[in-house]
């Protein structure tokens, strides 16, 4: 974060200050990081006090600033040092993502979350001001490897913050805007919602002089209870740049494509139709599902491999060049980046082979319709013929979360799909209705039958896999993040 004194800090959130006089908060600067968790504080830091599901940061306060920490945000005394700022108003607070503030009983945690979307917009304005330049990216599905590709292509021109995993709610987005320094040349921010509006509120923290909109797809269908509602919501980004900026759109996505009547920036369209502005042709996949295929451009055209996995990787690689090539990269440059661009979130395609041969593909931190299908059909890939024969695929799928109605058909449709990939072996982790309707889509698709397998949970999968998996074998694990499977797949790797 930038220096700021704490009373300045006070003055931008609209606290009081609290067991400290106003001539020692004018005289101390906040010269560390900004954090919510108690154990990651640094010397010179802030600490957020927020409610969660065990505990109450106010508990902590006392604890962060013996770490090191000058100062709490906080929404009470606490009994050092810190800011406190009134509860937000009713009707103000932003909504609940991933459970910020589902344990938020008297208004705490939406007071401190609405200082520190004050604070970080006043820094991301002065950076802004002095040069940063801010790329916001949204999508049903792919945000976070997008994420992690951009920041990779834009490291060779200069120094880029970007969020860990996927902090792209309304805490972890403005806690990665003030991540940023006076030193920083580039903002990468990931940005998501599960209501109309949310978008809209995370780029007014921090607005993007580039967008990017990857897809619209049924992730939080049950939230919105359309596509449409979903493209409205993810088109409140292109609508947030201003006009001498930037949006990236997907061409091959029509309702992405028609969002470029919707933003008055210059629109560059990235896919594999023939009206895209950065384009891929001759895609290939190695035999670990890795892309290759050559990006065209209106400057000239480069080959490139990617170091992720999947088919669609192509995609959020032609968004992530586009992003480049708009800040100044040259097309050898952007190639060279992407191809030595490995995946910098956990739990999202990380493939490990073991020593037996036995490969497992970890994609357990989130899981959609779309998500699913994708990594279903890398597993196809990496299945096919090799010099040694097919490899024994397996799929271990748990519950994809927040579809509403669709729940029951989509799973079903999953469970068909993996079936028709000639998947060898399903194994459907969990035992409600949605899981009951993927293994009875498997069954009804064809021959299969003894072939799907139900298991309660993530232990009972584990068993079963290390009972049966054979040298050579490969293994997809993915889910919604709440089902646990990530730690089944690092059970899997870890040396036994």
């Amino acid at each position: 974060m930038i220096d700021l004194t704490l009373a300045e800090v006070a003055a931008i959130v609209g606290g009081r200050l609290a067991d400290i006089s106003p001539q020692d908060a004018a005289a101390t600067r906040i010269t560390g990081t900004v954090e919510f968790d108690s154990r990651a504080v640094t010397p010179g830091g802030l600490f957020l006090a927020l409610p969660g599901a065990r505990s109450d940061g106010h508990d902590f306060a006392a604890g962060a600033v013996e770490a090191g920490a000058v100062a709490v945000l906080a929404a009470r005394p606490v009994g050092v040092p810190a800011i406190v700022v009134p509860p937000a108003q009713e009707g103000s607070a932003p909504d609940a993502h991933a459970g910020v503030l589902e344990h938020d009983a008297d208004g705490s945690g939406a007071a401190v979350l609405a200082a520190l979307a004050r604070l970080a917009g006043a820094v991301a304005a002065d950076l802004v001001a002095g040069g940063l330049r801010i790329v916001g990216i949204t999508g049903s599905s792919g945000k976070t490897s997008t994420k992690d590709l951009v920041a990779a292509v834009l490291r060779p021109l200069g120094q880029v913050v970007a969020p860990p995993g996927s902090f792209n709610n309304e805490l972890g987005h403005p806690w990665t805007v003030l991540r940023a320094t006076r030193d920083t040349d580039f903002l990468v921010l990931e940005m998501s919602a599960r209501h109309p509006g949310n978008i809209a509120a995370l780029a007014a923290i921090a607005p993007p002089s580039i967008a990017v909109v990857l897809n619209v797809g049924t992730a939080h269908l049950g939230e919105f209870g359309s596509r449409e509602v979903i493209a409205t919501t993810k088109a409140e980004l292109v609508q947030a740049v201003p006009s001498s900026g930037v949006a990236v759109l997907n061409a091959d996505d029509p309702m992405v494509a028609a969002m470029a009547g919707q933003t008055g920036a210059r629109v560059v369209r990235v896919g594999r139709s023939e009206n895209a502005d950065v384009r891929a042709g001759n895609v290939e996949l190695d035999e670990l599902a890795r892309p290759r295929f050559t990006l065209h451009t209106a400057g000239g055209s480069v080959d490139v491999a990617l170091a992720v996995h999947g088919e669609h990787q192509v995609g959020n690689a032609l968004s992530a060049a586009a992003v480049a090539l708009e800040c100044g990269a040259g097309l050898q440059q952007v190639a060279d980046a992407l191809g030595g661009a490995a995946s910098a979130s956990r739990h999202r395609m990380e493939v490990h082979t073991r020593a037996d041969g036995v490969t497992v593909i970890n994609d357990a931190y989130n899981a959609n319709p779309d998500s699913v299908r994708a990594g279903l059909q890398a597993l196809a890939v990496m299945a096919r013929s090799t010099a040694d024969g097919r490899r024994r695929s397996w799929a271990v799928l748990g519950e994809m979360g927040e579809l509403g109605d669709e729940s029951i058909t989509e799973h079903d449709r999953v469970g068909r799909l993996a079936v028709r990939l000639d998947i060898s072996r399903l194994v459907v982790v969990g035992t409600g209705r949605p899981m009951s309707a993927m293994h009875h889509g498997a069954v009804m698709e064809g021959s299969w039958g003894s072939e799907s397998t139900m298991v309660p949970d993530a232990d009972a999968a584990l068993e079963l896999l290390r009972t049966e998996l054979a040298p050579g074998d490969v293994v997809l694990i993915k889910a919604s993040n709440a089902a646990g499977l990530g730690a089944l797949a690092e059970a899997l790797v870890a040396p036994t």
